[in-house]
């Protein structure tokens, strides 16, 4: 399942790449989510998110993007998209940071 905060994040990214290219914009972005969707067959593959140092919150990275997510009993949560560069953002919130 993707978070509302993953999806707005993937809006970004879309966004910025289609002022100069939305034909490729739309195929990023599908390979972002084809990335995401992925790591549901195999979620424990995704290497341990080092901001959190938690094996239920995990990443799997795509060129110069982390897709970060939450193992949960029966799916993952895609809980954020971000240049690799940067840290897990502020916004994206974790399943027992909630309440």
């Amino acid at each position: 399942m993707w978070t509302d905060f993953a999806l707005r994040d993937v809006e970004r990214i879309d966004d910025f790449i289609s002022q100069d290219r939305p034909i490729a914009a739309e195929r990023w972005v599908q390979r972002l989510i084809a990335t995401g969707e992925a790591a549901a067959a195999a979620p424990l593959a995704g290497r341990i998110l080092s901001e959190k140092r938690r094996a239920d919150i995990r990443e799997v990275l795509l060129r110069q993007y982390r897709i970060v997510y939450q193992i949960r009993e029966s799916r993952i949560d895609i809980l954020t998209v971000f240049e690799s560069h940067k840290l897990f953002p502020e916004g994206a919130v974790l399943e027992d940071e909630e309440r």
